[in-house]
């Protein structure tokens, strides 16, 4: 084992930053001397850029992916008295988006392995006031969209895609954001393609559906100042869509690179003490882009300890299934309601995983990880 202590964050938006300076520099400064911030020229740049990257025909810039699901949402009419299934492992920010349209989220499990909705579980969750199923695809690989897709179509309920963390992910060959009615990307720093600050997307192939979410996100407008419908203030600006631009060149191969990571994990870490994530059998080999590496620990909090001693930085993502967090009392789910979540909850640990670590770093990880015997 290394013994050398090393420094290594659990990401480091410092050093993708490096990786493509000038770049950055010159779109930013392109906007800059452009003299226009909002709605403009690389917005839809970028929405057509990444319509076509998620092989979808229409991509709506927003401020950020919780307003991309909550329009997604709203697109669909979803509202008051509506139900809409999603999963208790995620960031909460997920189920606000059904909140913040007046409908109630209905949970279902997770699958032990993925951490993703576990498909056997979903038609069971169905009443008479689901209008819509939002599967996460949790940590960058995407949720069993056969099952859920086929579930849905027999219940004539649409699908939106929660794929904050899943950018350039594949099911089945097709990029996820493509499969579902309607998707919601986060464009949240930390992401595999991330901004320089907050920023979301919306993506579909419904032509209808693309443009009330276009008029949804710049309060309901038609036409300057013709407004046809309640809508909101959630706009990406031009200088994040600059940035997004010069970094969805970069996106494959930096799934490759976490890719390679993550799979070199797993040949270090294979039976040791921690529980390894799982690719969905027969995923092609690009699909999971590994946004996390998640592992799980009975020990979580003294693992994690233990590998900061030693310089490691490591997250818990999520450190309380939803149905357990105060904001959600309300829906009076206790203790026990949904287990495999709430054991994600209790031991999971991010290990460091972004495309800039070196081989050299994951094995002194690895390494740290295999020592400890708490």
């Amino acid at each position: 084992m290394d013994t050398t202590l090393r420094a290594i964050p659990i990401a480091s938006a410092a050093a993708q930053y490096a990786t493509i300076k000038d770049e950055t520099d010159a779109a930013v400064h392109r906007v800059l001397d452009s003299g226009w911030f909002i709605l403009g020229a690389e917005v839809e740049a970028f929405e057509r850029e990444f319509a076509a990257y998620c092989g979808v025909a229409h991509a709506v810039g927003v401020g950020n992916g919780t307003d991309a699901l909550m329009l997604a949402l709203k697109a669909l009419d979803v509202g008051p008295g509506d139900e809409v299934i999603t999963v208790p492992m995620t960031a909460a920010f997920g189920a606000f988006a059904i909140t913040m349209n007046g409908a109630t989220p209905v949970f279902v499990d997770i699958e032990p392995g993925t951490a993703n909705m576990d498909a056997t579980l979903l038609e069971q969750a169905i009443t008479p006031r689901t209008k819509a199923i939002m599967p996460v695809h949790l940590y960058g690989q995407a949720a069993d969209l056969g099952a859920i897709m086929a579930i849905a179509a027999r219940h004539g309920i649409p699908v939106v895609e929660d794929a904050a963390q899943a950018h350039g992910a594949l099911y089945d060959g097709k990029r996820v954001g493509s499969i579902g009615a309607i998707a919601g990307f986060s464009f949240y720093p930390s992401k595999n393609l991330g901004a320089a600050g907050d920023g979301g997307a919306v993506t579909t192939n419904d032509a209808a559906l693309a443009e009330k979410v276009r008029m949804l996100r710049n309060g309901g407008q038609r036409g300057k100042y013709e407004h046809v419908i309640q809508g909101v203030n959630s706009r990406l600006d031009e200088m994040q869509a600059a940035v997004l631009r010069v970094k969805l060149a970069h996106l494959d191969a930096w799934n490759s690179a976490r890719r390679r990571l993550a799979h070199r994990y797993d040949e270090l870490l294979a039976g040791s003490s921690v529980e390894l994530p799982e690719e969905r059998h027969g995923a092609a080999p690009e699909g999971h882009v590994w946004h996390l590496f998640a592992v799980r620990h009975p020990h979580r909090d003294a693992l994690a300890a233990y590998l900061k001693e030693r310089g490691i930085g490591t997250a818990v993502h999520y450190p309380a299934a939803l149905h357990l967090q105060p904001a959600f009392a309300s829906l009076g789910l206790g203790v026990g309601a949904y287990p495999v979540a709430e054991r994600q909850a209790r031991e999971e640990l991010s290990l460091p995983l972004y495309p800039e670590l070196t081989t050299e770093d994951v094995a002194y990880v690895a390494d740290a990880v295999r020592a400890f015997e708490g």
